[in-house]
């Protein structure tokens, strides 16, 4: 049995999704912020797709970037990850 790949993305590739799932506040939202400014400069932060968890203990923040690379992905999921408000990168 062949080992199915994953597909593979075309870079740019504009219109990429990225969720965040974190504690909700302000802080997990400017976090979001910051990292994307930095790695992906001028998103559209008016596209930012919030989601708060039944209880509202958490949140799903969902932006959409320009991805030029995968370097440029995996330094944004390593500096999403690495904050403590951060749970899981998608």
């Amino acid at each position: 049995m062949s080992e199915q790949q994953p597909p593979k993305i075309e870079f740019p590739c504009e219109d990429y999704p990225i969720k965040v799932l974190g504690d909700a506040g302000d802080e997990l939202r400017e976090l979001v912020i910051d990292v994307m400014e930095r790695h992906a400069p001028g998103f559209d932060q008016t596209q930012i797709r919030v989601k708060d968890s039944r209880n509202g203990t958490y949140q799903s923040l969902t932006v959409r970037i320009t991805a030029t690379g995968e370097r440029q992905l995996k330094t944004i999921h390593e500096e999403l990850i690495a904050s403590s408000i951060t749970k899981m990168v998608l």
